[in-house]
């Protein structure tokens, strides 16, 4: 569950954390990207990429069953103390770990972990995490890690399935922590998803899965049977499309951008077809937008909405520019025309 501090729980936890961030910024490992003070997702993807690109094919995907609720306090308590000797501190750090969480009225007391939500919990995270980063570097393995999403690259599936045994031994035995055995794998880096991206003939693209989940998304955010108007549709897309795009604008196959954004627009156009009750209004709708008799014609064929939402008439009635230009809907991939993308070749799992 998330733990949403009081105020003034807040102050303390974010004094506490800019007072302990120079101090153990410097011990943390090169290859952590999670939480951290000038890094990205986008960075901790493109080292993954050149480890692969340099022939550490394979990847270790080591995924951690429920981290941040099972963080062992104790020991991390004792590897603060390693670097922080004011026992006050310590303890009010213990303290905020221990704080529980209130739910309906209830307080549920929280013997481990660390309560996300609250300010300290990142950098506490990257402190244990730490221990992790430093047996794989003294094994002499080269690795990605954001948060508790860490990815271990070898030569070989042998070596691969090798360092998942040893690593996960480590994890359980040593950091007291459980490896998911069900999501942790060993595969080609282009069967494993790693922060949403996959990595792919040494390229970034977006995972299928990833992609999968946006068609649906487009899907809740476009439902059939609806009078909603075509711009406050428009704008919770944009809402939405701002923010997704804006992070897996990193991809480096802009085709990927350009299918969701050709699978929203087919919507659209599919919901003018649904919103016009009789064939005779969809035909003199599209002869109104310019579109001429014979070609508005197929509006009297047997198509059903998804179909017609294809066809040349709708298309050249609503196309591309008006709903940039006047209906306000923001892209990211800058195309200036498209055709129909195969929205099948970007979410199949190859």
């Amino acid at each position: 569950m998330l733990g949403v501090p009081s105020i003034r729980d807040r102050v303390v936890q974010t004094a506490i954390k800019q007072l302990l961030e120079p101090i153990l910024e410097p011990l943390f490992s090169d290859n952590s990207y999670g939480f951290r003070p000038g890094r990205s997702q986008k960075q901790a993807v493109e080292s993954a990429q050149k480890i692969v690109h340099s022939g550490k094919s394979f990847v270790v995907d080591i995924d951690l069953s429920k981290f941040f609720d099972r963080v062992n306090q104790d020991r991390l308590i004792g590897r603060l103390g390693k670097v922080i000797e004011d026992k006050r501190l310590l303890k009010l750090v213990g303290t905020t770990l221990r704080s529980g969480v209130m739910k309906d009225g209830v307080v549920t007391p929280t013997p481990e972990g660390t309560t996300q939500g609250s300010p300290l919990s990142p950098l506490l995270s990257n402190l244990v995490l730490d221990e992790l980063d430093k047996e794989i570097e003294s094994r002499g393995l080269e690795f990605c890690r954001f948060a508790d999403d860490c990815n271990i690259f070898v030569k070989t599936q042998r070596s691969a399935e090798r360092v998942m045994k040893g690593i996960s031994e480590f994890i359980e035995k040593k950091l007291k922590l459980v490896v998911n055995q069900e999501k942790s794998k060993v595969a080609e880096s282009s069967l494993v998803k790693f922060l949403g991206m996959t990595i792919i003939n040494g390229t970034r693209a977006i995972a299928a899965k990833t992609m999968r989940r946006a068609m649906s998304k487009v899907k809740e955010l476009t439902p059939r049977g609806t009078n909603e108007k075509l711009e406050t549709t428009i704008k919770r897309i944009n809402s939405w499309y701002m923010g997704w795009s804006g992070y897996y604008n990193m991809t480096q196959y802009p085709a990927q951008l350009q299918a969701v954004e050709a699978h929203i627009r087919r919507r659209l156009r599919a919901r003018i077809v649904d919103q016009q009750k009789r064939r005779r209004s969809l035909f003199n709708k599209l002869v109104k937008r310019g579109v001429s008799q014979a070609k508005a014609a197929v509006s009297f064929t047997n198509r059903k909405r998804w179909a017609l939402s294809h066809t040349n008439a709708m298309e050249r009635a609503y196309p591309n520019a008006w709903f940039t230009n006047d209906m306000g809907f923001k892209l990211r991939s800058n195309e200036e025309h498209e055709d129909w993308f195969d929205i099948n070749k970007w979410v199949r799992v190859t």
